[in-house]
């Protein structure tokens, strides 16, 4: 496992759109989630130990702000052919299996994940409103340890942007396994 750190996008960067296919059989847009406050797209797969460790908690963040407008989409990037665990049929299967409330995606030809400068899973993006970037980073500060996390990064970017209050700029890069790209 190659360990990666996000590339921390520019703040204000625009949310591309993609056209991605769904475990629960939908296809989803960017429009798909015009109506919500708050947008996290989450880079994220089946295998990697750091997106394992950190699942329960972005279920957790989702069933807790749902309410409040915000969603999370996660969309695995990562080649099947060579890591057969992130296959389509085992996300339907995790899906299931980890009570997942949010839509996860496929990007089977990689193309949303280059579109965003993703390189590792997890990678997180929120978008406001406007689906400008707002937050890039990471979840809280103990990945392997969620008894130990005294800083929820994540959660806090989201009440403050819900709450109309500026995201600080010193944001701590996300990390976990690279994103395993398909052979050119």
């Amino acid at each position: 496992m190659a360990l990666m750190h996000s590339t921390m996008v520019p703040l204000g960067t625009l949310a591309s759109d993609f056209k991605l296919p769904g475990v629960d059989g939908r296809n989803y847009t960017l429009n798909s989630f015009k109506d919500k406050k708050a947008l996290v797209i989450i880079f994220m797969c089946n295998h990697c130990p750091y997106v394992k460790a950190v699942l329960p908690r972005l279920v957790a963040l989702q069933n807790e702000m749902a309410d409040q407008g915000v969603q999370l989409v996660g969309i695995n990037p990562n080649d099947a052919e060579r890591y057969p665990d992130d296959s389509f049929d085992s996300m339907k299967k995790i899906a299931e299996e980890k009570k997942i409330p949010f839509p996860y995606l496929f990007d089977a030809t990689q193309a949303t994940a280059k579109t965003y400068d993703a390189v590792c899973t997890p990678d997180i993006y929120v978008y406001g409103e406007a689906r400008t970037l707002l937050y890039r980073g990471r979840i809280d500060d103990n990945w392997q340890h969620p008894e130990q996390v005294t800083t929820r990064d994540l959660q806090r970017a989201l009440e403050n942007i819900l709450a109309g209050q500026p995201v600080g700029e010193e944001q701590i890069p996300s990390m976990g396994c690279s994103i395993k790209w398909k052979p050119n």
